[in-house]
């Protein structure tokens, strides 16, 4: 508990600290992976063990070089949630409705345990499927382009997913990659609009 309490003011002091104009991360995908990290929990020696699933280096290079990275990111990411999706436990017809409808079945009748972890799988497989559809959101609006120069970033490819400490380490470093993942094409657009007026600049002292 001390651990997962650690994990969440991290997360919340980092995230208020860290916003960007323009791009944020929402309360809801803030708090759906603080709660996902109650579920994949790890020692505090193997999430701080200098060793991050996404290796900081690359992302220190010219905007849109960083641009592919993130787009290998974003592509891991949507890979890594998919098979996390697959390691849940298969609901059965019983557990196959709403979480509400769970959660009520169960208070009425407390039954086994396994009747629990099905409600549990079911709200961790709703909160993966949430991050998942976020990830592919911002990949699908921005980073088209940049996933057709992918098949370069063969480090990232070969990270261990079925490694539970990958697992919630990536989930961990998932909230600051993807702050500024969503923040760099308005940082490019920038970019651009500075150089058009760089060049008019030229263009209008060269006349004169």
């Amino acid at each position: 508990m001390v651990a997962a309490a650690k994990v969440a003011v991290c997360l919340a002091v980092w995230l208020s600290v860290c916003q960007v104009r323009g791009s944020h991360i929402s309360d809801g995908m803030n708090r759906t992976i603080q709660n996902l990290l109650q579920h994949y929990r790890i020692s505090q020696k193997d999430r701080f063990n200098g060793k991050p699933v996404f290796s900081k280096e690359p992302l220190s290079g010219r905007i849109e070089a960083k641009m592919v990275i993130f787009g290998g990111i974003l592509e891991t990411y949507e890979k890594l949630i998919n098979r996390m999706l697959k390691q849940l436990p298969t609901p059965s017809p019983q557990t196959a409705g709403s979480v509400e409808g769970l959660t009520s079945a169960i208070t009425a009748a407390p039954g086994t345990a396994s009747d629990a972890k099905s409600a549990s799988g079911m709200s961790v497989r709703s909160e993966l499927s949430f991050i998942l559809e976020k990830v592919q959101e911002l990949k699908k609006n921005y980073y088209q382009e940049e996933d057709k120069l992918l098949k370069g970033l063969q480090t990232i490819r070969h990270i261990q997913m079925d490694d539970p400490v990958v697992q919630s380490k990536a989930l961990w470093e998932l909230p600051k990659l993807y702050l500024e993942a969503s923040s760099l094409p308005e940082s490019i657009r920038q970019q651009r609009r500075r150089r058009r007026r760089q060049a008019r600049r030229v263009k209008t002292h060269q006349r004169a």
